[in-house]
């Protein structure tokens, strides 16, 4: 180590006395590659493992014999300093012939080829960006060569094994076996979801209906939940969103199983301590359904610009062609929808002569959804109450949390990948990634 940072200041110095200058960032690089080799090597001695002593030459084996000792053997490991050697005993069954790397998996590295350093940083990369663009991240920022496809199944693999440690903590909440948490009351407490599609490969959509009447779907429905809480508001009486106290819950599954993982993260929240206790969402039915099987007794509210966007809609419907007369139309209805006068505006859209039959299923279905929704668009009293008539919050992260990773240009997903990277992103922006890895190596 002495000897290799000796004879880099050398060539410094010498470079300095020849040109005057000094590369800084030629320096900076070759400092840092000394060091990752100097470490290396020093790792490399710490993983020479001695042979076991007399007495500890056997072991139990899963099929209920004696593993015996055999030899030390060697095998590479990619560490965040580079490549290192590690040199531990090697036993072996004569009964079942399987043999056993004990200090592997005291390591963490048991059938592995990347340390457990490495894995969290792929992970992370995997995580935020395109795989490759992971892959150039190592090299570029660690100094470290792995390939595209390393990213990929280190950050899949993590974020599998997020989604099964949360699946079983599902089944535990489903039968009531949760922990209390403990804290003061929270003040008013937001469940809000929405969905957005991820692209998928051809297999994923087989049978399935798209948009287009006619065509095959070429997507599947990411549902997004996220919890936050609310203490105060400001001086002109608009919610405050406490700051960092969003968290998410993502995954391509049936409403139903969502439901679960929604109220799985809201009870982690405080769910039970929360003294006003709001649901929001868009119109659909199934997030209503939702809201009335998980989470009962909540206040229940339709995004306010959700329920506008469908008098927009109509007003297009019914004034194609005149986006003066479509704004005059918006205009007066929403008044009403602001106002919570929902019965109002119902009344109102059933009394429109329809200038065609299509049209005329358009309204029925509007007046329909307003009037199915009434209660959930009392925005006067909602406001009175000080709290969120909108899902900004929820919309912001379907385009970040999904959009940002899992809809870029040229993406195709199989179920699964989508869903371990959909988990391993919650758990990060979370901030739950650092105690996931602990645990894992506790």
């Amino acid at each position: 180590m002495a000897w290799e940072v000796n004879r880099l200041l050398g060539l410094v110095f010498t470079e300095r006395n020849k040109t005057g200058q000094t590369d800084l960032e030629a320096l900076e690089m070759a400092f840092r590659s000394a060091l990752h080799q100097a470490g290396a090597a020093a790792l490399t001695q710490l993983l020479r493992f001695a042979e076991p002593a007399a007495d500890q030459r056997e072991i139990p084996c899963g099929c209920g014999q004696k593993a015996r000792y055999r030899e030390l053997r060697t095998r590479p490991v990619l560490t965040v300093l580079g490549t290192v050697e590690v040199t531990r005993p090697y036993y072996l069954c004569p009964d079942c012939h399987h043999g056993q790397f004990p200090v592997d998996a005291q390591l963490n590295v048991e059938n592995k080829e990347l340390s457990p350093g490495v894995r969290r940083m792929l992970a992370v990369v995997g995580a935020e960006a395109p795989f490759d663009h992971g892959r150039e991240q190592m090299k570029t920022l660690a100094g470290l060569e792995v390939s595209t496809k390393a990213v990929e199944r280190t950050a899949e693999a993590i974020g599998a094994d997020l989604a099964q440690r949360e699946q079983e903590e599902i089944q535990r909440a489903m039968q009531l076996d949760l922990p209390m948490v403990v804290g003061e009351p929270i003040p008013i407490l937001y469940v809000q979801m929405d969905a957005t599609g991820v692209p998928v490969v051809k297999a994923e959509t087989e049978g399935r209906q798209g948009h287009e009447e006619g065509q095959p779907a070429h997507t599947r429905q990411a549902k997004l939940g996220c919890v936050f809480t609310q203490t105060k508001w400001d001086e002109e009486g608009y919610p405050v969103r406490d700051p960092d106290s969003t968290t998410y819950v993502a995954a391509i599954e049936p409403a139903s199983e969502f439901g679960k993982r929604l109220y799985l993260e809201a009870w982690k929240r405080g769910w039970s301590r929360a003294v006003k206790k709001v649901f929001m969402g868009d119109g659909a039915e199934c997030n209503w359904n939702i809201a009335d099987q998980q989470f009962p007794g909540a206040t229940q509210i339709v995004d306010i610009y959700h329920a506008r966007e469908h008098l927009w809609e109509l007003a297009r419907q019914l004034h194609p062609t005149d986006k003066a007369q479509q704004n005059r139309w918006v205009m007066i209805h929403r008044n009403k929808l602001d106002e919570g006068l929902i019965e109002d505006l119902v009344q109102s859209l059933r009394s429109i002569k329809p200038p065609h039959s299509e049209s005329a299923e358009e309204i029925r279905t509007e007046a329909n959804y307003f009037e199915k929704n009434a209660e959930r668009m009392r925005y006067p009293e909602f406001r009175r109450q000080h709290l969120f008539v909108g899902t900004g919050v929820i919309e912001a992260g379907c385009k970040t949390l999904i959009g940002g990773r899992c809809k870029q240009s040229g993406m195709f997903w199989t179920v699964r990948g989508a869903n371990s990277i959909l988990a391993l992103r919650c758990c990060i922006l979370n901030g739950r990634f650092e105690d996931y890895c602990e645990e894992r190596t506790a």
